[in-house]
């Protein structure tokens, strides 16, 4: 009887150890979303990023698109990752080749797991920037070669952004600015200087790919 008691009662213990596991699980999963890298070194790996509404990864199969678009100009590029969210367009470009990437993000959660994963992957010429992207913007210039652009689709931060981004000094003379915007919507307020090179839509999402040009007197 007594051995009966104490089999019962290991039985209970692990029972209530595996549940415990399961919970935190769920937890996780629920506390976080996934994401994966589809083409250079890190095709395939996986990275966590947090469930707030306002971070919206770009889709893979956009990202597999634009990186098409990009081809031979991603190795050796320095680019930007403004409202960075996820990351998976800076990290994207980090695994085929690009240089330098810098992320610029406020959301504390998003920085957190970027960081995190930056780490893990030991990446090189990545930096993270926790801050607003206007703000960013404010700061000395130095220019990039690809800008990524998405910021929420309701606000008017791409008008205010683009412009800071082509007459702050933040952009080379040959610059690619990749943009998301509302496919509904009117078509992106962008600089007059901007020429758009490619675009499609996935659902809700155009996208699209502007090149800089000089424009006649």
């Amino acid at each position: 009887m007594v051995a009966s008691g104490r089999s019962k009662a290991k039985f209970m213990a692990k029972s209530r150890k595996s549940a415990a596991s399961a919970a935190t699980a769920v937890n996780r999963s629920a506390g976080s979303r996934m994401l994966r890298i589809i083409g250079g070194a890190w095709r395939g790996r996986r990275l966590r990023f947090p469930p707030q509404p306002q971070i919206r990864p770009t889709p893979d199969r956009v990202r597999e698109t634009l990186f098409n678009w990009l081809a031979g100009r991603v190795p050796g590029a320095q680019c930007l990752d403004l409202f960075a969210g996820s990351g998976a367009l800076g990290l994207e470009a980090l695994s085929r080749g690009a240089r330098g990437v810098t992320f610029v993000e406020k959301d504390q959660a998003a920085v957190r797991e970027l960081r995190a994963r930056l780490s893990e992957w030991g990446a090189t010429g990545a930096h993270v920037e926790q801050a607003d992207a206007l703000h960013f913007l404010s700061g000395a210039p130095r220019p990039f070669d690809i800008v990524f652009l998405d910021p929420p689709f309701a606000s008017e931060l791409l008008m205010a952004a683009s412009k800071r981004l082509e007459e702050g000094g933040w952009l080379t003379p040959e610059a690619l600015i990749y943009v998301e915007s509302d496919a509904h919507g009117p078509a992106p307020p962008v600089p007059a200087s901007w020429q758009l090179t490619k675009g499609k839509r996935a659902g809700a999402v155009g996208y699209h790919l502007f090149g800089r040009h000089r424009l006649s007197n």
